[in-house]
């Protein structure tokens, strides 16, 4: 059937609800109004106010609601508008979530489930458009998922409300109207492993969520030139399939790493430093990475798409890699 990405993200939720009675969603505006990316559209004829809740504007409120009905069995799945409005919620995601398992000795598991929208290129600004989920998988205790393809944002949601601990997962803002078949039988996905979206024996390009479609039509344009480059979606930012990756570039010798975020202590810059520390040797050129420029992210159309990773800098990295072939 034919899904646009925010429909496969509604029916994802639909089914979870279906499933099970306890998981219930809260956030800012997910009612009446049908959620700010329209994800929850229609949710609330359909479960009624007692599952489908909207709350105050208030991060850590209502973060902190979720964490309390979490612990009390029920599987809440908060949603956050932006990922930068959830700096708002840091000390209840990160000093309350990811440490209750660990500070009550194992007796206390979080199955909570945090939803938010992450990513640049639709000029709202900086406040609404940087890509922090790299800060996130920083920190023990918490998983990281980012669903780039219809499938995983179908799939990936039910399988993150069976984990017994914090699920956060970030949803690429340019992705909520690319459209595409979903199998009617779409259901629950694996988020332990990535996925190899394109075989190529020349290069190693490695990336996630909202840079996915753009890493593939770089791939198409070196095709083009004679470059065979394999494309590998991350899927899971922590832990990561560390072993998938290093298969990866044992295939291909070159690895480009692409990240819409900042290059300084990166989630590209711990998988440049893996495939160093792991692969160094099945290595023919430096590890290449192509990230956002070290600005906030401006809101002139033109100066936004500048700082952020675009085919030609994917493109130009690869050439570079693959320049050094002997």
């Amino acid at each position: 059937m034919k899904s646009s990405y925010r429909e496969a993200l509604r029916a994802g939720i639909r089914d979870a609800m279906q499933r099970d009675p306890g998981v219930f969603l809260m956030g800012e505006d997910v009612g009446s109004y049908g959620g700010s990316f329209a994800v929850s559209l229609g949710l609330l004829e359909e479960f009624g106010p007692e599952r489908i809740r909207d709350t105050p504007l208030s991060e850590s409120g209502f973060v902190g609601a979720g964490i309390g009905a979490a612990l009390g069995g029920m599987r809440p799945i908060v949603e956050i508008m932006t990922v930068n409005f959830s700096l708002l919620a840091l000390d209840q995601i990160v000093n309350n979530a990811a440490c209750l398992l660990h500070m009550s000795g194992g007796q206390f598991h979080v199955p909570l489930v945090i939803r938010m929208t992450t990513g640049a290129g639709r000029q709202l600004g900086a406040q609404h458009s940087h890509s922090l989920e790299g800060w996130y998988a920083h920190i023990p205790g918490l998983r990281i998922l980012a669903p780039a393809t219809l499938e995983d944002a179908r799939g990936m949601l039910w399988t993150a409300l069976e984990d017994p601990d914090p699920v956060l997962i970030f949803e690429h803002g340019s992705l909520y109207n690319v459209t595409g078949e979903l199998d009617d039988n779409a259901g629950p996905v694996d988020i332990d492993t990535a996925a190899v979206r394109r075989t190529g024996n020349d290069i190693s390009l490695i990336t996630y969520g909202g840079t996915l479609p753009v890493v593939l039509d770089a791939a198409e344009q070196l095709a083009g030139e004679g470059i065979d480059a394999e494309v590998l979606d991350l899927r899971t930012l922590r832990p990561l399939d560390e072993a998938t990756i290093l298969q990866s570039v044992a295939r291909a010798h070159r690895a480009v790493v692409v990240d819409e975020g900042w290059r300084s202590g990166s989630i590209s810059a711990e998988i440049s430093a893996r495939i160093t520390e792991n692969a160094f040797f099945d290595l023919d050129a430096p590890v290449g990475r192509v990230c956002s420029a070290e600005v906030p992210i401006p809101y002139a159309k033109h100066m936004e798409l500048a700082a952020l990773p675009s085919v030609e800098r994917i493109v130009a990295a690869a050439r570079e890699a693959v320049g050094t072939r002997a």
